[in-house]
């Protein structure tokens, strides 16, 4: 048994391993809950290189711009003033900084870093997880959805996590301060990632359609405090009692990702959108990521994971 589970282990990190994952956000190179995840990415057997803001550029949306020289410090006195526009950790050369918005650090990431570390584009662009939850209309302001919209773009497939608890803090609070809501908040929400890629990424064909991202959003870890009790919920962006979404759930209205996220019992949801308009898809897009996912996700009306 013992051999069992070591080869079924080994089978999980070898099939994840070669996938080539560009990991940003829009709330620094520096706080807790990027590099929870970067840690976990790393864990799980993926490929990583992080690429994000030198400071704090939470609701930057899309904007762009050149990368300039640091007339102030990175974040939390990681890099100090005068330090180059783009630049890296000098004892971990893939943890990297553009002194730009999340746009541009997610197309540093794609176009020079990825050819430097993988010598090919990604597989994959990963945008936050987010301090603070990414929903609605919000979507149109978040540098996080910004990101990953950017990379849909240019081709490489992106999805978006945002979370309602955390702060925006340093990550050496993970080991200075483990036991505190944030660090715990950190490590389940980069677990509940791990767990959804590796769905994504297991199954055949395209990763995810042409010009389309995932936004998925995380309820409070305040009374869900493991990774075992969220559920994933296939949801919708904007509310539209006219619009006909792909069936599932018994319907074809998808709830809003605002209701879902609001709702007891530790639901994430999970919305596909077009990265050109940042708004909600047709049903047979949807249909292509809810069979992807469909072991995965379960309805916000009931307890079982088993979607119909």
């Amino acid at each position: 048994m013992a051999l069992l589970r070591l080869l079924i282990s080994l089978a999980l990190a070898f099939s994840a391993s070669g996938q080539k994952i560009v990991l940003t956000n829009d709330d620094g190179w520096a706080v807790a809950i990027v590099r929870a995840q970067n840690d976990a990415l790393k864990t799980a057997g993926y490929d990583v290189v992080l690429s994000c803001p030198a400071i704090n550029k939470s609701g930057t949306g899309s904007s762009t711009t050149t990368p300039t020289v640091l007339t102030s410090p990175c974040e939390f006195n990681t890099c100090p003033t005068g330090s180059p526009a783009e630049g890296f950790n000098a004892s971990d050369t893939r943890l990297n900084y553009v002194n730009a918005f999340p746009v541009d650090a997610a197309r540093f990431g794609i176009q020079t870093l990825a050819p430097k570390f993988f010598r090919s584009k990604p597989d994959l662009v990963v945008s936050g997880p987010n301090v603070g939850n990414n929903l609605g209309s919000t979507v149109l302001v978040s540098g996080t959805v910004g990101a990953a919209s950017e990379a849909a773009l240019e081709g490489i497939p992106a999805v978006a996590f945002s979370a309602a608890t955390g702060d925006q803090v340093s990550y050496t609070t993970l080991t200075t301060a483990p036991t505190s809501a944030g660090s715990k908040a950190a490590l389940i929400y980069s677990q509940l990632s791990v767990t959804l890629l590796k769905t994504l990424l297991a199954s055949s064909g395209p990763i995810l359609p042409a010009g389309i991202a995932l936004n998925v959003n995380y309820p409070s870890t305040s009374s869900c405090t493991s990774a075992a009790a969220f559920k994933f919920v296939l949801t919708r962006i904007n509310s539209n009692s006219g619009a006909t979404d792909v069936q599932t759930c018994g319907t074809t209205h998808l709830p809003t990702e605002s209701s879902v996220v609001a709702k007891s019992g530790c639901f994430a949801s999970v919305s596909v959108f077009n990265a050109s308009t940042k708004g909600d898809v047709n049903p047979a897009t949807q249909a292509v990521v809810l069979a992807k996912l469909s072991s995965l996700l379960t309805c916000s009306n009931q307890t079982s994971r088993t979607i119909k």
